[in-house]
């Protein structure tokens, strides 16, 4: 099978990111929509922390998944203008390996782990 180009590589990223985002998204409706008739003393309210609980896991994930999507898209800026590739922070190369780990990479294993 032949190696699926970057710009693939990144579109399909971008499908499925936003396919997440969607049905993140609805389950938050799901949610919000259960907790609305229900009591809101979360304390005295078996259902209600769950409830609580599950959408602030539901949110990290979101907000997850919608910083990742900005990173598909600039990444998919830096292959339109020829920059995809270049370290951000020192100008050289990103292996080949770390891209295809990490798709939306900015910089270098060596300025990555640098910087923390």
């Amino acid at each position: 099978m032949p190696e699926q180009s970057t710009q693939d590589r990144l579109s399909t990223e971008k499908v499925l990111t936003v396919d997440r985002i969607e049905a993140l998204t609805g389950e938050i409706e799901d949610i919000d929509a259960g907790m609305a008739g229900a009591n809101s003393d979360d304390e005295h309210d078996p259902e209600g922390s769950t409830l609580a609980f599950e959408r602030a896991r539901i949110s990290a994930l979101l907000s997850q998944d919608r910083t990742y999507l900005e990173e598909i898209e600039r990444a998919q800026d830096r292959l339109a203008d020829g920059t995809y590739g270049t370290c951000e922070h020192c100008g050289a190369a990103i292996p080949r390996e770390r891209l295809a780990a990490r798709p939306v990479a900015r910089v270098c294993v060596q300025c990555r782990a640098l910087s923390g």
